[in-house]
């Protein structure tokens, strides 16, 4: 016997029984029989969880397939026929001359959580639109009415490339970095009149007073730390179980919860003069003081990369630190200037002739052993010889770090934020690729025991082996003698600078040391257009407001619509065969109180009276 009660639609309570079944079947068929359906329903459930789980997933894969086919094809030639593309313009004004890029980006999805996909625009024959000229526009600061002349023929190459129809659309962002930075105020002032003067008389870009600006070192390196995170996808926020992940405080929500959310690259970059760290400081920072505090605010960076200030998916903290004379060519004058410096001191007070003559040179741990090289100052020169010692070479340098021993600090006693090294992940730039590939060959992911290792076997190898594997071209192609000299020094010197300037642990694995990024160049310009036209999918959203607004929600609630449908679907599965069977044994109970009564009536009796329920 099974009883089945149910409370809804109706109040019922029923029992089945061999006498309200056919007797073909048994007890135990029956049991069978019911349970079957109870469970093909169930099973129909499943498998319909089973197809929308399978088909998401597999959207979301497909996602991830084209998002890697589109980092592919990005070397294709861009399609300027497409009436959906979008484009902007970005001049790199630099010290030594000025770049300007051309990037394009399709239509925005409707999506507010999206970022546009900007690529790097190419022409027909796939190459990068890309164009410089020399000198840097700081070499204007006498005659900024000259400046107007010497961008233009960067303005009229983009023109060339972007579809005409599309100019007044395109804005053109002029950034200027270094070389403007050190001219006084009322020359940049001049400068950069001149550009909003003249530009939009020429030229239909969009293009305001907003758009010509002299950056600071603090902006260049947020934009170059966007650019290379872009480039990753380090953005999509994904609940993709191989992503690594962590866990952030989101700047200005304090009393909120932390989110998770894919975890960024930080960036390094060594350059000849200068030396740059940047990286996302996911959990609220405390100070040692409050001259610590003052001096982390202008090193602090919050900004939101969404297109809807009120979202906070796509708000980040960075910190960005420059350090001037940190690069590998600066640290190897300061280092040459205090050898110098010493030498001659140590002379006048002994009454030696070290370095006066190449009979009888000064000795140089940082050179390769028997390399010879001769410093000029002051109208002296004092003549050097290698001993290739990479460990004193590496104890000489470590003075030039300027660090103090206040906590939370690195080169020159700079504040520096903590970094999580059990989940974080940075790329290292320029020099720090040099030092590890051009000689040493081992680029790509970094081990410093390894590294190591090889620094000190190049370091004591005499100068007359290199030469002969130089000429033999065993090392990079780019590689020249210059390189092969100060290889010793610029090794010992990035050691130095990550593990005991920046308190990277020797046991560091997470630092890949890269020249392209998907074997493509990544500019700081990327990240600046990128920034900057952060809120234009707004008018791609206002323009589609329904399909714009309601597009996430409408693939987020797909999903639940369905499993509310199919539970339904077994609800009224169950009330149908829950009332078919009410029905059945209502039946039989009348067929067998009519059998009943024409018994009696044939017998001539009257019939009994069924008692009923109390």
């Amino acid at each position: 016997r099974i009883s089945i009660s149910c409370l809804l639609p109706a109040s019922w309570h029923f029992s089945i029984s061999p006498v309200g079944c056919p007797r073909i079947l048994n007890t135990t068929l029956r049991q069978i029989v019911v349970i079957g359906i109870l469970a093909a329903a169930v099973s129909l459930l499943y498998y319909s969880l089973v197809v929308i789980r399978n088909k998401y997933g597999r959207a979301y894969r497909d996602k991830r397939f084209h998002r890697y086919l589109a980092r592919v094809t990005d070397t294709e030639a861009t399609d300027t026929n497409n009436p959906n593309l979008n484009y902007g313009i970005v001049v790199d004004c630099g010290s030594s001359g000025s770049r300007i890029f051309v990037y394009c980006w399709p239509r925005h999805n409707g999506n507010p959580h999206d970022l546009l996909d900007i690529k790097q625009m190419r022409d027909k024959n796939r190459k990068p639109v890309v164009m410089k000229i020399k000198p840097g526009i700081s070499e204007f600061a006498s005659s900024p009415e000259k400046v107007s002349d010497y961008i233009s023929p960067l303005l009229s190459f983009a023109a060339e490339h972007v579809p005409r129809a599309k100019h007044k659309e395109t804005p053109l962002y002029i950034l200027c970095t270094a070389g403007m930075r050190i001219l006084p105020e009322s020359q940049q002032k001049a400068i950069l009149e001149d550009l909003l003067t003249d530009i939009p008389v020429h030229f239909d870009f969009l293009f305001s007073d907003s758009h010509a600006e002299v950056i600071s070192g603090k902006q260049e390196g947020v934009y170059a730390w966007i650019g290379i995170n872009f480039v990753l996808g380090r953005f999509e926020h994904t609940d993709d179980e191989d992503d690594a992940i962590v866990e952030v405080h989101v700047p200005g929500s304090e009393n909120k919860e932390s989110i998770f959310r894919k975890r960024t690259v930080g960036i390094l970059d060594m350059g000849g003069v200068s030396t740059q760290i940047a990286y996302e400081v996911p959990k609220t920072v405390s100070f040692a003081s409050s001259q610590q505090e003052e001096v982390a605010k202008n090193l602090l960076a919050e900004f939101n990369l969404g297109c809807d200030v009120h979202q906070t998916e796509h708000v980040y903290r960075v910190y960005v630190a420059t350090f001037l004379g940190f690069g590998g060519n600066a640290a190897r004058q300061r280092y040459e200037d205090s050898l110098f410096t010493s030498t001659a001191l140590k002379n006048r007070l002994l009454g030696k002739q070290t370095g006066l003559t190449s009979d009888s040179p000064c000795l140089d741990p940082c050179l390769p052993l028997d390399a010879q090289d001769e410093i000029q100052q002051n109208g002296q020169t004092m003549y050097l010889r290698g001993t290739g010692d990479f460990n004193l070479c590496r104890e000489m340098i470590q003075p030039f770090m300027n660090k103090t021993n206040e906590t939370q600090t690195s080169l020159n006693g700079v504040y520096q934020p903590a970094v999580h090294f059990q989940n974080s992940e940075f790329y290292g730039f320029s020099e720090f690729y040099y030092c590890t590939e051009d000689v040493l060959r081992m680029g790509g992911d970094y081990n410093a025991a390894k590294f190591t290792k090889a620094a000190k076997d190049y370091c004591a190898t005499k100068w007359s082996v290199l030469r002969e594997r130089f000429d033999r071209g065993l090392y990079a192609s780019h590689a020249d003698l210059h390189r092969l000299k100060y290889q010793c020094f610029k090794s010992a010197w990035m050691y130095e600078v990550f593990h005991s300037g920046f308190s990277f642990p020797e046991s560091y694995g997470n630092l890949k040391t890269a020249l392209q990024v998907y074997d493509k160049e990544v500019q700081w310009t990327l990240g600046a257009i990128l920034y900057r036209t952060r809120f234009l999918p707004l008018r791609d959203i206002q323009q589609e407001n329904f399909r714009g607004s309601h597009s996430h929600w409408r693939s987020f609630s797909f999903v639940y619509n369905h499993y509310l449908f199919f539970v339904c679907f077994l609800i009224v599965l169950l009330s149908i065969l829950l009332y078919l069977l009410r029905l059945r044994r209502i039946h039989r109970r009348m067929l067998r109180n009519s059998s009943s009564t024409s018994l009696w009536i044939e017998e001539g009796l009257p019939p009994q009276k069924i008692a009923g329920p109390l």
